[in-house]
């Protein structure tokens, strides 16, 4: 294999593909990007990192930079509910949303991935491709000649309208748009907020830096919805929802979107993944779309790495699908509730509802699952099992330090929590102690932070060989395992 350009080929550079590639040349792959935009647009999708996005950051080390440079809001966004969605409380390091572009993240990632070793080709746009037992190989153009590049694996993180899905004949079910909004970038005189017009419609006005964000629902959209929108049709359907004149100015970025609500098949078709919005659209409830998507390649980023070394456990790989696309069924299924929640009215399940997020624990509860933070991908057993690891302070070799920075190197830990170095035969274990964890002995974490394996007061090793060879492969058990 050694006469591959890549280890693996990752169509998209947008939040998924750059997250998936630092991740994979973190570990050592080879890794190339192949982006058809030669540049980063100069609009901004998203402005939004929420808890559970900003906790698995923190297991690389990225987050705390990002935390300096936006703005914190206690509460996770949601569509439909009276009040906020508070996060004190919640199942995170990081109780708070966080305000800050996603083409700042982006900039981050990226030159994460670049310091890395990863190989970013702007301008180049994936037509076609072929796979075979041992590879694929894609046909790639930059707008003046088409080249071949031949990879182990071909990651599509291309957007709801993927290359890579359609043509790897991958299925995406679900439900086509009900409804559609204009949304533009624009300067105006409106207030802040929603502004309601004579007929109860609303035009929402969204503060940004130097501009505002319009968002209104859009009255006969054409047949055609990638018809490009423009400033007179933005202009139009927000006088007619107003019922007056309110001039709209310098636009920057000028879109059109919909309620459908689609989730492929599955994540992976032979040596072709997909990560993002090439596996799930949704709407907007939520603000969730760049956080699902760092999900999904924090997943798939160790496994597939693990697969492209050989060092792999039999089935690893499979558990991205497994894991990944519950967690994008449950996605669709929350922002959908919550766009019925924002159109029911009077309807008694909807005052149930709301009533529910009302209640202290009804609001916790509802906050952990609309941002992800309730993600746990083996139920049952101890509180930590299947879960992210909570960032708890620890001593290691007498220095201070914390949980999280154990998975830097992004790697399998085994944390030893035992003051007799109980686990200290077994590999990748790390001595620690903590006043804060009383229940625990040990914990095996997997190199996304998520726990594979809990050793509590009186059950010794029982398990963990099991869990060692099921998530690290074929690391060497001690013989008195």
């Amino acid at each position: 294999m050694s006469d591959l350009e890549t280890d693996v080929l990752v169509a998209g550079a947008g939040p998924a593909g750059l997250l998936l590639a630092a991740e994979l040349a973190l570990a050592g792959v080879r890794t190339t990007i192949v982006e058809r935009l030669p540049e980063r647009p100069p609009y901004c999708r998203g402005f939004n990192l929420n808890a559970r996005a900003l906790d698995l950051l923190a297991r690389r080390g990225l987050a705390e930079g990002l935390v300096a440079e936006g703005h914190q809001v206690p509460h996770a966004p949601a569509t439909g509910l009276p009040g906020p969605l508070l996060l004190d409380g919640t199942a995170t390091d990081h109780p708070f949303s966080l305000g800050i572009p996603q083409t700042r993240v982006e900039e981050v990632l990226e030159a994460r991935a670049l310091e890395l070793g990863a190989e970013i080709l702007r301008g180049h746009d994936l037509r076609s491709f072929t796979q075979s037992a041992d590879e694929v190989t894609a046909v790639v153009h930059n707008g003046r000649f088409g080249r071949t590049i031949r990879a182990r694996f071909l990651a599509g993180c291309d957007g709801g309208r993927s290359t890579v899905r359609k043509q790897a004949g991958i299925g995406f079910p679900g439900v086509d748009a009900r409804w559609y909004a204009l949304l533009g970038d624009v300067e105006c005189d409106l207030p802040y907020g929603p502004s309601a017009g004579p007929d109860g419609r609303s035009v929402f006005v969204i503060p940004r830096p130097g501009y505002v964000r319009i968002v209104v629902r859009e009255d006969d959209p054409p047949s055609d919805k990638d018809t490009p929108v423009t400033l007179e049709r933005l202009q139009a359907q927000v006088d007619a929802v107003l019922g007056r004149r309110a001039e709209l100015r310098a636009p920057r970025w000028l879109s059109r979107f919909g309620d459908a609500a689609r989730l492929a098949s599955r994540y992976r078709e032979g040596r072709v993944l997909l990560a993002g919005d090439a596996a799930h659209i949704h709407p907007p409830a939520g603000a969730i779309g760049v956080n699902v998507a760092l999900d999904d390649a924090f997943n798939l980023g160790w496994k597939l790495a693990a697969t492209v070394r050989g060092t792999a456990p039999d089935g690893l790989l499979d558990t991205y699908h497994a894991e990944r696309h519950a967690a994008g069924a449950r996605i669709l299924a929350n922002t959908r509730a919550q766009v019925a929640l924002d159109e029911a009215g009077d309807e008694p399940w909807a005052d149930l509802m709301r009533r529910v997020a009302a209640h202290p624990a009804g609001n916790r509860a509802l906050a952990e699952i609309i941002t992800g933070l309730d993600a746990c991908y083996e139920p049952g057993g101890h509180a930590w099992l299947g879960r992210l690891a909570p960032d708890v302070p620890l001593r290691v070799s007498g220095a201070e330090t914390h949980l999280a920075a154990l998975l830097h190197a992004g790697r399998p830990v085994l944390v030893d929590l035992t003051s007799s170095g109980s686990f200290a035969a077994w590999p990748t274990v790390v001595a620690a102690s903590s006043p804060s964890i009383l229940d625990v002995d040990a914990a095996l974490l997997r190199p996304d932070g998520h726990v594979a394996w809990v050793g509590t007061p009186g059950n010794g090793e029982a398990g963990l060989a099991e869990a060692m060879h099921r998530w690290v492969g074929d690391a060497p058990v001690p013989a008195s395992a």
